[in-house]
């Protein structure tokens, strides 16, 4: 009786509110300004701004910042920033962010701008804002600035300013080394801007360029080389790296491929899909064509004896310790991709293929009993005259490191006449046509096309006798 009771009560109070509701001759007027969060655009003048914070970045010199009195632009202070020496027991190189994790409005900016110099001059790898250590959302990230020993005023645009309507990350920057030598660079008067001459925006996402790709159902694909570029008052054009959400993706058949804010594909059926986005209203130069072939195709299951192999990939032996299967040598590679699953297998995929390695140094391997190396590949792409695909082994010597004159390497090449396109192709290869002086301490495998082919499957990669 206690329950009813009180639930009784509640519906007359309710009732009552409701009443008094209905009669009142009062509305909510459409002017009414919702509170808006921190529009403060100052992130370091002669000081930390309210909120600010320092977080380096893990494996990154702890101490590589400092609030610098003596060296300065305008005011009192500056951001002094040490670049440890290559090898610098303290950290392999200097980064960290700077959010305030309160969050700020800055839809009424088009910039973020400050000066800078450094002790000489150099090129830093990554500069920006919307770094959080969350989701990095709407991160821009500015690559190889140069600066010199001079003061000068730096402007990385905003691509979409009204996304930032609760931004915590503020300011970010990563940079190693310049010949392995480090050096110190300043910044001064940090902020965020309106300048009203950030202007002919043209965003791309593909790196601007319309490509084709064979794929199978099942498959995931993060859309590559999202930037957009504006035309400053000084009339330099600067391109700014850009996170997915400033985009809005558009597939043109959901029944075949679908594309969420992260930029990320996800094939769900046969057919063609053409992947298209567009930033702040302007269409985005560059698409993906998705031809979705159907069901994936795994490559041929390996029969052989794992006591005669040495297994790189394959789901069928027990795989050696890899480093990575895309070793990045910037900024002459351009393969993008490496281990991904799809349907349920794990593959090796590469796309924009110039050339790749698979590296595993910790610890090289012997291979003097072996006899062959074994690998299946698909080419998702017609072949046309011309076309090749080189496999090359490279081998660290009796020194066992890279370098130090006693490496060897080797490649054999297949040309267009022995390849096929959207079927797995199983290579066989003896050791001894690599000419290798050494197999003692194998280390790399290198895929290599010279762009002549540009999307390629790999599985099954491994050592036999």
């Amino acid at each position: 009786m206690k329950n009813i009771k009180v639930i009784s009560i509640r519906i007359v109070v309710l009732v009552f509110i409701s009443l008094i509701l209905s009669n009142c001759e009062r509305n909510l007027s459409g002017d009414v300004e919702f509170a808006r969060f921190s529009t403060n655009p100052e992130v370091f003048i002669d000081g930390f701004s309210s909120g600010l914070q320092y977080f380096p970045f893990q494996g990154s010199k702890l101490d590589a910042f400092k609030v610098d009195t003596e060296v300065r632009y305008s005011g009192s202070s500056s951001m002094r920033f040490d670049v440890p020496n290559f090898g610098d027991p303290g950290g392999a190189f200097a980064g960290a962010i700077f959010p305030d994790n309160g969050g700020r409005d800055l839809t009424d900016y088009d910039a973020l701008t400050f000066w800078a110099k450094a002790s000489q001059s150099a090129t830093i790898n990554e500069i920006g804002f919307g770094s959080d250590f969350g989701e990095n959302k709407f991160i821009v990230t500015l690559n190889n600035m140069r600066i010199s020993t001079a003061w000068t005023k730096y402007t990385i645009p905003i691509p979409d300013p009204s996304r930032l309507v609760v931004e915590k990350g503020l300011f970010w920057y990563a940079e190693g080394p310049e010949n392995e030598n480090g050096y110190s660079f300043w910044i001064d008067e940090l902020k965020f801007e309106k300048l009203g001459t950030v202007a002919q925006p043209r965003p791309a996402i593909n790196f601007g360029q319309d490509e084709t790709m064979d794929t199978f159902i099942g498959t995931t694909i993060t859309i590559p080389g999202l930037t957009q570029t504006f035309n400053l008052a000084s009339g330099q054009n600067v391109t700014v790296s850009a996170a997915p959400s400033y985009f809005t993706f558009k597939s043109s058949n959901v029944d075949v491929a679908r594309v969420n804010e992260n930029g990320t594909i996800t094939i769900v059926g046969s057919g063609t899909a053409k992947i298209t986005a567009i930033l702040a209203g302007v269409r985005a130069k560059g698409s993906l064509t998705i031809n979705s072939v159907g069901t994936f195709v795994p490559a041929p299951i390996p029969t052989r004896n794992p006591a005669n192999v040495i297994s790189v990939f394959s789901d069928a032996y027990t795989n050696i310790p890899v480093d990575f299967y895309n070793g990045f040598f910037a900024p002459f590679q351009t393969t993008l991709g490496g281990a991904v699953n799809i349907g349920g297998e794990n593959v090796i995929r590469y796309t924009q293929l110039n050339f790749v390695a698979t590296e595993f140094k910790n610890p090289t391997v012997n291979l003097s009993q072996m006899t062959h190396f074994h690998v299946d590949i698909q080419i998702q792409e017609p072949i046309n005259p011309g076309d090749f695909i080189s496999i090359e082994l490279g081998d660290f010597g009796p020194n066992n490191v890279f370098g130090g004159g006693d490496d060897s390497s080797g490649r054999v090449t297949f040309t267009n006449t022995a390849l096929s396109s959207n079927t797995w192709i199983s290579l066989d290869i003896p050791l001894a046509q690599f000419g290798l002086a050494s197999r003692n301490n194998m280390a790399q495998i290198f895929f290599i096309s010279d762009a002549t082919i540009s999307t390629l499957l790999v599985d099954n990669m491994y050592f036999y006798k």
